[in-house]
């Protein structure tokens, strides 16, 4: 009785449909995940085609299947925020979902800084314990030939309790408490960044048209990536493959000898008779050497390789491989250079029991990889190490479903040394980043560079400066963009600073005007126009609010003044009402004024009474 219900058990499982293909969900899509609230929300994957998708969400049913490209998505109406919530996605359950903010934070290594690094400074850090704001790092691909739909595996959400804390980088946990405190709904990090990476690996192929060092052919790509495929990797080691249109071939022989200029991937093929007593046997093939690396297949089954020139080749022919009569032989030989081929004053025989078959003599060939093809494709992509959107297109363009209330950028150190096209680049990349979202109003919060590297005595141009001029431009000209002035929260030791909680918050007060619409200054000073009064020039500013000011109470210190010689040196600075008077006895006829203008301006101190800094500036263009 036992017996026979076991066996009734193993039929009802063997007659159970296994059919049903199991469907993938993005990375980004899984337990303790962020959705922005306000609106709609597209929920994505992939399956078999055809499939059937059913998703449960809030006591909602939203049904769906995959079309011929086996992608699948559903929409759903905008939510309110809150949570948490649970999300069925047919056999798969995504837990502790939250609605609320969520923000995106690329850039460079000052935004990859992890927080252990901070926890001596912060120590509260050790306890934190809010479940409402959340973390997901995008693992770094980096794909500059296409764009990838998915990012690379590896990623979660985290929270910030204790216990998952320290997976979090230093900037998105201070800014995402900040953000909470204000708000008091969930908030969503998703930071896509890699230490090192120039702006322009964040910017798609399509954005760089106009910069050609950076921009790459794409129908000569597209044809490398063809000439790359080895187009017989499948088909011809069959061993009844039509061969009858192949070249023919001398072996043992050199290949340029007998006027085959390619070099690259080649296959050889050759018929030999195998007597009925030797069918199904073991038998050893001997091929001499080759020129440069082989793979052989005896009727369509693979025996051997061989990774380089050197060593003797010979394979065994296992059991129940050969046939009576006709079989195959397939070499498919990569040659590196033009002297590629079959070695001469070699065996090249199948040796079994009391048979030879001598190898030797004619064979067919064709070409697979053409490496002089290769070669004229990839002299016209000789940028492509250097080209940009590598980044983009791994770890953005993969998140364009994913909707955010806005994007924090922390980057421009890797650009400083070219510094003057660094204000086309994010221009570029803003809009970009908002056309790949479908949100032309998408907020901008930018980290200008902070102070670094030693102070020098006296006043020099810089390249750092640049890049903060650069910025400043940017959050002035482009709208729904607002900029975080640092430049006495770094470190002149030390690129990557440790106070990233002063930047948050200074980063958070652009939020509160440019997302959450309240009514304030969001700036320091910005300079706006320069007067001549006798030997000295009169400064005036935007983003005053309550009037000009110094910190610390001191002295107005970093403004440098030159004449036409173009030579500057240290001013004095004094307050008026709400301008700058900047001066200096030995320059009777003063036509420039640079504030803050260095690698490290630590010590300069004009802000309004709001307490915000002035943003570096000059009035030359030299």
């Amino acid at each position: 009785m036992k017996r026979k219900t076991c066996f009734i058990i193993l039929l009802l499982f063997l007659t159970i449909d296994f059919t049903s293909a199991k469907i993938k969900l993005p990375a980004l899509i899984g337990d303790r995940m962020v959705l922005q609230r306000d609106t709609e929300l597209k929920i994505w994957g992939w399956a078999d085609v055809n499939e059937k998708v059913t998703v449960r969400f809030r006591n909602n049913i939203y049904y769906t299947q995959t079309g011929e490209d086996g992608i699948w998505s559903i929409v759903l109406p905008a939510q309110q925020a809150g949570g948490p919530f649970l999300m069925e996605v047919n056999e798969i359950i995504i837990r502790d979902i939250l609605i609320g903010d969520v923000w995106l934070c690329s850039g460079q290594s000052n935004m990859e800084t992890p927080i252990e690094r901070l926890v001596e400074r912060f120590p509260e850090i050790e306890e934190s314990n809010n479940h409402m704001i959340r973390y997901f790092k995008v693992p770094t691909q980096k794909t500059i030939e296409t764009v990838q739909e998915n990012i690379a595996e590896g990623g979660k959400w985290y929270s910030a309790i204790a216990s998952e804390v320290m997976n979090w980088t230093a900037l998105a946990y201070f800014y995402a408490q900040e953000a909470y405190l204000y708000t008091g709904i969930p908030v969503g990090m998703l930071v896509s960044s890699l230490g090192g990476s120039g702006i322009e690996s964040w910017i798609s192929q399509d954005n760089l048209k106009e910069f050609p060092s950076l921009h790459i052919d794409k129908n000569v790509l597209d044809s490398l990536h063809w000439a790359t495929q080895d187009i017989g990797a499948i088909d011809w080691v069959k061993k009844n493959w039509d061969d009858e249109n192949w070249s023919k071939v001398q072996v043992p022989g050199n290949l340029r000898a007998q006027g085959i200029q390619n070099n690259g991937v080649i296959y050889f093929r050759k018929s030999f008779e195998v007597p009925d007593y030797m069918e199904g046997r073991h038998a050893k093939l001997y091929l001499g050497n080759m020129t440069d690396s082989d793979s052989v297949f005896i009727n369509g089954h693979f025996i051997g390789s061989t990774s380089y020139m050197y060593p003797p080749r010979k394979y065994d022919i296992p059991a129940g491989i050969l046939s009576t009569g006709e079989n195959n032989i397939t070499i498919r030989l990569r040659s590196n250079s033009v002297n590629g081929g079959f070695i001469e004053d070699k065996v090249y025989q199948v040796k079994g029991d009391d048979f030879i078959f001598n190898l030797s003599g004619e064979w067919k060939y064709k070409v697979a990889i053409d490496y002089i093809k290769v070669k004229s494709y990839t002299s016209r992509l000789q940028n492509i190490k250097n080209a940009g959107s590598g980044l983009f297109n791994g770890m953005i363009y993969p998140l364009r479903n994913y909707k955010v209330c806005g994007v924090i950028w922390y980057q421009g150190e890797s650009n400083s040394g070219n510094a003057s096209l660094y204000q086309k680049y994010l221009e570029s990349l803003i809009s970009n980043w908002r056309i790949l979202f479908d949100k032309s109003t998408l907020p901008f919060l930018l980290v200008q560079l902070p102070n670094f590297m030693k102070k020098k005595p006296k006043p020099s141009d810089s390249d750092w400066a640049k890049i903060r001029e650069a910025q400043l431009h940017v959050s002035q000209r482009v709208p729904h963009v607002s900029m975080a002035v640092t430049y006495d929260l770094g470190e002149w030791n030390d690129i990557h600073p440790l106070n990233k909680k002063d930047i948050s918050k200074r980063l958070f007060i652009g939020a509160r005007k440019i997302v959450y619409g309240e009514n304030i200054n969001p700036s320091g000073p910005v300079f706006n126009d320069m007067t001549h009064e006798d030997s000295n020039l009169v400064l005036s500013f935007t983003n005053v609010g309550n009037g000009l000011a110094i910190k610390n109470n001191k002295t107005l210190k970093h403004f440098a003044i030159a004449g036409e010689d173009q030579q500057f040196v240290w001013a004095n600075a004094v307050i008026k009402g709400n301008k700058v008077i900047v001066s200096h006895p030995e320059i009777k006829k003063p036509v420039a004024v640079r504030y803050a203008w260095s690698d490290n301006p630590e010590d300069a101190n004009l802000i309004n009474k709001d307490g915000l800094l002035a943003s570096p500036f000059r009035t030359d263009n030299w």
